[in-house]
């Protein structure tokens, strides 16, 4: 199999195949992230390799239903592309259902409401999209590349199309002291759209990203651990919508999850009980020692 770089997909996808079909991610801008440093650009792979690995996946796993596509935005590549690829996975993969991948909410942008039908009608479902907030000060200060309003239209565009997709939301984003504010804002952009899960990470700072840049020059300070888990627990106290909320992955101290809004309650017992056992040293003692995400 043709893997590049540290391979990346949600935990949610744990039971799916992978197979890449792009390197890197096409925007590599935000200050916060560095899960693409050891990719040096973004490449396409070419349908060969593609071939080879679909063909290696089909001698290891030949009743695979369900693949999730490698790279940090496959949802980018032209719609014809990705027509394509799901063709060939299904040539290869006779009992394959449902494509999914990682996607930025500009990647839509590009894509009409019928070509998403198109994609959808071939297996696209359930699409990954790391919005991150809809704070536009932090969306703008982290170099996200689209506004809240962005978020709104083209997450609309795959709803009309009937194509299912989860939120990742970067708790920590808006920095110490707008966590609140920034949780509210996202819940009310959030509460117009229908992710099937609302996925929570908790932002982690590394040396090598540019945000730890500007924490050394003063313009943005962290929010404490302490500050994270209440943002967490406004964003699940003004999300409206049906979703399965989930703050799962090695970011997060604690896993939690569950349906909104059926299980709001008790989720944010958990927090509470969290917040009233672990003093902020004990929090922040993870973080701390959490060398890779």
């Amino acid at each position: 199999m043709h893997f590049t770089g540290t391979v990346w997909r949600p935990p949610y996808e744990a039971w799916s195949a992978l197979v890449q079909v792009t390197e890197g991610c096409t925007h590599n801008k935000c200050k916060f992230c560095t899960l693409y440093n050891d990719v040096p650009r973004f490449r396409v792979s070419p349908i060969v390799e593609i071939e080879e690995d679909l063909r290696e996946l089909y001698t290891a796993a030949p009743d695979v239903t369900r693949i999730f596509l490698v790279g940090a935005n496959p949802f980018a590549l032209s719609v014809e592309r990705l027509k394509e690829i799901a063709n060939i996975s299904k040539q290869y993969l006779q009992r394959l259902d449902s494509v999914g991948c990682f996607a930025r909410v500009t990647d839509v942008s590009s894509k009409s409401v019928g070509e998403l039908k198109d994609l959808r009608a071939l297996g696209f479902n359930r699409i990954t999209i790391g919005v991150e907030t809809a704070d536009n000060t932090a969306l703008e200060f982290m170099s996200k590349g689209y506004s809240a309003d962005d978020i709104i239209t083209e997450c609309g565009k795959l709803d009309a199309a009937n194509m299912e997709y989860n939120f990742f939301y970067l708790t920590g984003i808006s920095g110490s002291g707008n966590g609140l504010a920034g949780a509210e804002k996202s819940a009310e952009v959030f509460n117009k759209l229908n992710p099937k899960i609302v996925g929570a990470s908790m932002l982690t700072i590394f040396p090598d990203s540019d945000l730890y840049g500007e924490i050394l020059s003063g313009n943005w300070r962290e929010e404490s651990e302490t500050e994270k888990l209440l943002e967490m627990k406004k964003l699940i106290e003004k999300l409206e919508i049906r979703t399965h909320f989930a703050a799962l992955g090695a970011s997060n101290m604690f896993n939690l999850h569950g349906e909104l809004p059926c299980e709001k309650e008790e989720l944010t017992k958990q927090i509470d009980e969290i917040l009233n056992r672990l003093s902020e040293s004990e929090l922040r003692s993870y973080r701390a020692n959490l060398t890779h995400l």
